[in-house]
């Protein structure tokens, strides 16, 4: 089955010369099912870049799965136009009384900005809160995920003073995990970030569990004990270019910067880098969809607000 979006998302040309499947919503109206729907809050300021690295992941499952791109009333991003935004994304405001089977918050560009700092940050949490009783399972990306840890559990991360950049192995905890269901012993996943949490004090919160990590990035993967909360420090979505093109920005702006761990082919940043965790990805987005929203949602959508959840996979 495909992801279903708005006809005219720019996002929907590249994906289709990938050979993704994406349906127009246009078409999707014409079908006799009850779809998931899913919503994106969209953070980052390359929007059509980040809908695209997330809705190619979502699209690689046999179910429907109905996107709504989301903005906070708070936010403005100056690097997109608001044209884009005006067509294809909806109001924080607008959605309150909406349920969601799913939702993805994405990372943002703030890795110096302590919380309160951030201009956005109360109607963010108000977006936390919501979605506690508003969405079955929500995944939180990079520094959302260190912004959902903090507002939900009191993890303060802590800002390292070398950027955590590149493609590093990492490893299962679990054995028989659902959210790692099918991943390989060791498999590959891109970071990016100064922000940082001890894992010994990530296991110190009951609530939570750390699926998958390693010594050099800590925790990688968590979620809380009944799935409602996943969180993802690493970025499964990235493209083979996005971290060749994150330095070369910082190199461009005159920053003392490392080159990308493992990643750059001789670790030459003239070599063109190879897309080597898409497999893990992939899987990734399908157990998330499959065991925490499609499996435990209820049928009436209206009833996610009741918090009933039919499945709990507690790893």
């Amino acid at each position: 089955m495909p992801i279903t979006v708005q006809d005219a998302l720019p996002a929907i040309s590249q994906l289709r010369q990938e050979n993704v499947f994406v349906m127009p919503k246009s078409r999707a109206s014409t079908q006799e099912i009850r779809p998931m729907r899913l919503a994106i809050l969209n953070l980052m300021p390359n929007k059509v870049e980040t809908e695209v690295q997330f809705i190619r992941l979502l699209a690689n499952t046999p179910l429907q799965v109905n996107v709504d791109l989301l903005r906070l009333d708070t936010h403005r991003s100056s690097a997109n136009s608001e044209q884009h935004l005006d067509m294809f994304y909806r109001y924080f405001s607008d959605v309150k009384d909406t349920n969601y089977d799913a939702v993805i918050i994405t990372g943002a560009p703030l890795a110096h900005l302590e919380y309160d700092e951030v201009g956005y940050w109360q109607e963010l949490q108000e977006f936390f809160d919501w979605a506690e009783h508003h969405v079955t399972s929500t995944l939180f990306s990079c520094w959302a995920a260190h912004a959902g840890l903090f507002h939900h559990h009191g993890l303060k991360r802590e800002l390292q003073g070398n950027k955590l950049c590149g493609v590093f192995e990492h490893q299962c905890y679990f054995d028989h995990g659902a959210l790692t269901r099918g991943f390989d012993d060791r498999f590959l996943v891109p970071h990016s970030r100064y922000g940082h949490i001890d894992i010994d004090k990530i296991a110190e919160c009951e609530e939570l569990v750390v699926l998958a990590g390693s010594d050099e990035v800590g925790a990688y993967l968590l979620k809380n004990q009944s799935g409602s909360q996943v969180y993802l420090t690493g970025h499964p979505e990235y493209d083979a270019d996005t971290l060749q093109k994150e330095y070369q920005r910082d190199v461009d702006k005159g920053l003392d910067v490392d080159k990308p761990k493992n990643y750059f082919p001789e670790d030459n940043p003239a070599l063109k880098p190879s897309k080597t965790w898409q497999s893990h990805a992939f899987l990734l987005f399908s157990n998330w969809l499959n065991y925490y929203v499609y499996q435990t949602t209820p049928y009436d959508i209206n009833l996610v607000s009741q918090d009933v959840r039919t499945n709990n996979y507690a790893e």
